[in-house]
């Protein structure tokens, strides 16, 4: 694929911000999108430092006018976007019956919203430009598995993921590839704080869980991301992988625990 530009969402921490790396590590010249100013120069120094070229956009992906703006800025700097990646993302641990209206709305803004919301703008440019392109939406397992505690991040994520298998079926007569990616648990600064494991020892106890038996690093999870995004895998459309360590297929965790001689420690 022509490199023009590598739009990311949320990319200037975390996971973005690995994703945002690696993909200029690649050649793409890098366009982050947050809702952060102190996020996005942050990640301009550091990403700069490397030789990767960046263009920071401050940007709710919830609002359409500043979606917009965002990719008008990619176009105008380096001439096209060939590349977007949805990973932004919100999220905090409720239960559902306390879970309030405006608590429900923010994440399914970000998440589902916001993801529309880019890929409906790069994707309709692409199409009036006669070009190809790649769209990578970042989801989770729970996607399909729920999960208990974060019915509005499940909800949004599966609305994501459904999402990914249309426009996949709608635009690949297009050239346009739409993907999904659900990774495993990473520690993160967001997600640690956010999900209740910053405590090392909260993330050992998370770590015996998952069948390799370790957590997940965002480089080797921005490496997959990369991979699947960009032209490695030309004829890979409308799939969602998952690098996750085995996590998802924790059906009958107890069994796994008898087996390894670990029930009742």
């Amino acid at each position: 694929m022509e490199k023009g530009a590598a739009v990311v969402t949320g990319g200037g921490t975390g996971l973005g911000l690995a994703i945002s790396r690696e993909l200029g590590r690649r050649g793409y010249p890098v366009v982050i999108a947050s809702r952060k100013q102190e996020h996005l120069d942050a990640a301009a120094r550091a990403l700069t430092g490397e030789g990767i070229q960046v263009l920071t956009v401050v940007c709710d992906v919830r609002d359409r006018e500043q979606v917009k703006a965002a990719v008008d800025a990619a176009e105008t700097r380096f001439g096209r976007v060939a590349l977007l990646v949805n990973n932004a993302a919100g999220n905090f641990v409720v239960k559902a019956e306390e879970l309030s209206p405006k608590g429900w709305e923010a994440v399914r803004g970000i998440v589902l919203d916001g993801t529309w919301h880019f890929s409906q703008e790069v994707g309709k440019r692409w199409i009036a430009q006669g070009q190809p392109g790649s769209i990578l939406n970042i989801i989770a397992t729970y996607a399909w598995t729920g999960a208990a505690g974060v019915v509005h991040s499940v909800s949004a994520k599966a609305g994501v993921l459904a999402m990914t298998r249309s426009l996949a079926m709608e635009w690949g007569k297009f050239g346009i590839r739409v993907n999904a990616l659900a990774p495993g648990i990473m520690v993160t600064e967001d997600a640690a704080k956010n999900l209740g494991y910053a405590d090392p020892a909260v993330q050992a106890l998370l770590a015996k869980k998952v069948p390799l038996r370790r957590l997940a690093s965002t480089e080797e999870v921005a490496f997959l991301a990369c991979d699947l995004v960009t032209d490695r895998h030309p004829y890979v459309t409308g799939d969602c992988w998952t690098i996750d360590g085995g996590l998802w297929l924790e059906g009958f965790p107890n069994l796994r625990r008898f087996v390894d001689g670990e029930l009742g420690e």
